[in-house]
């Protein structure tokens, strides 16, 4: 629903070393699998009214708990409520000798779906609404308000029967665009039987798809007699939104790639399936890894359990 925000797409960086045909080999690790999911709405913070705060600190206060979720990767607005955004309502309230500010998320029709509370401030510092008293509050609860969001969203789509919580993917893979030789046609094929193989329902067209993954291939010139080859999965809803990213980059010996990509194509295609996976589980209402309701979760490829690639010896 909510994340992330498309401005903020951290990249995927499937690096390895060694000769051909081993280059794209290697766990990218935890920090290299984030993943980037632009969504379709945005969620407005109005400067709160009832926060024991001035106009002054409460248009602050909004603009730094912006700012906190799109770190967060959540695209809101320090901004009134348009028609079709969702909004969160930022409040505090006096409790013994601290005050408490309390989040609310509103659906665009002003329904109330779910809260959560900042860490209480001593009274006295809170009322200072110094700058960084309110950065800090703000920076504290910006975690808290996205897992609320995840969670929101979750529980709508497992809700929905026709949700894609409930059922498989569908998804059109286009042919690949840039590579030299037969790269194209190479990853093309293997992106379609390596992504089949996590469980999506892998399509020629983008009839009834509920998501398109584009591959582009770029090779460009860098010193010493290498090249940089970027490859980009981008994975987009048929309107064309652009839900997550995946990214893999590694060097090589310049014209290595210009024939054959043989063994070089299973290794970036078994890569980035998995990444592509996870936009889409995400998207689906699911975490990494959880299968869709009612199946069992197949293996990452066949034969393995893990995502990570094992070196060549």
């Amino acid at each position: 629903m909510f994340r992330h925000l498309s401005l903020l797409l951290p990249l995927l960086l499937l690096v390895g070393c060694g000769d051909l045909p081993q280059p794209f080999i290697g766990n990218p690790g935890n920090a290299g699998r984030q993943l980037a999911q632009p969504p379709t709405p945005r969620l407005a913070v109005p400067p709160p009214t009832t926060a024991l705060l001035s106009d002054e600190a409460s248009r602050h206060f909004a603009g730094s708990l912006a700012e906190g979720l799109q770190a967060q990767e959540v695209p809101a607005v320090a901004d009134r409520a348009r028609p079709n955004d969702w909004q969160l309502v930022a409040t505090a309230e006096q409790r013994g000798a601290t005050v408490v500010p309390t989040y609310r998320v509103l659906n665009p029709q002003g329904n109330d779906k779910g809260s959560t509370q900042g860490t209480p401030v001593p009274t006295e510092v809170w009322a200072t609404a110094s700058s960084d008293m309110l950065n800090e509050a703000a920076s504290e609860a910006a975690p808290k308000i996205a897992a609320l969001l995840d969670g929101i969203q979750s529980a709508t789509m497992r809700a929905d029967p026709n949700s894609l919580y409930n059922r498989v993917a569908k998804v059109d893979i286009p042919p690949v665009a840039g590579a030299p030789g037969d790269g194209n046609a190479s990853l093309t094929k293997q992106i379609r039987q390596h992504l089949k193989a996590l469980g999506p329902v892998v399509q020629d067209s983008a009839d009834g798809a509920d998501f398109i993954v584009q591959g582009n291939v770029r090779m460009v010139p860098i010193a010493g007699g290498q090249q940089r080859v970027e490859i980009v999965w981008s994975v987009k809803v048929p309107s064309g939104d652009e839900r997550g990213k995946v990214v893999q980059l590694n060097n090589i010996p310049a014209g290595s790639l210009d024939h054959y990509w043989a063994d070089v194509a299973v290794i970036v295609a078994t890569e980035a399936a998995g990444g592509i996976n996870d936009v889409i589980n995400r998207q689906s209402g699911r975490q990494s890894g959880e299968p869709v309701h009612g199946q069992r979760e197949k293996p990452l490829v066949e034969g393995r359990q893990s995502g990570a690639v094992e070196p060549v010896r």
